[in-house]
């Protein structure tokens, strides 16, 4: 039996480095997180990094999910027909049952 991912692998939206971090968060969340960066102890550091990380994950899919429910609300959400969806599925060696 062979396996595939269900979901392309695509870099991070938010890149795992404090530049990343620090532009994905808003204006009060940055200077926060650049606080508490510069002000952990070496060994620490990573731990920070990875909290804000996350941190700014969730922010970006939040985001995201706003952008899709505004499309949706104001009626331009791309759609596709079903015929459409199975065409690609099948184009993609995917079942269709």
């Amino acid at each position: 039996m062979i396996t595939q991912p269900v979901h392309a692998h695509e870099p991070a939206p938010v890149p795992r480095n404090a530049e990343g971090i620090g532009a994905a968060l808003s204006g009060e969340r940055r200077m926060e997180f650049y606080r508490e960066l510069l002000a952990a102890a070496p060994e620490d550091a990573e731990a920070v990094l990875r909290r804000w990380w996350c941190e700014a994950m969730l922010d970006a899919a939040q985001a995201a999910g706003d952008r899709l429910t505004e499309a949706a609300l104001n009626g331009t959400l791309p759609t596709r027909s079903i015929t459409e969806s199975v065409e690609r599925r099948r184009a993609a060696g995917l079942p269709v049952e």
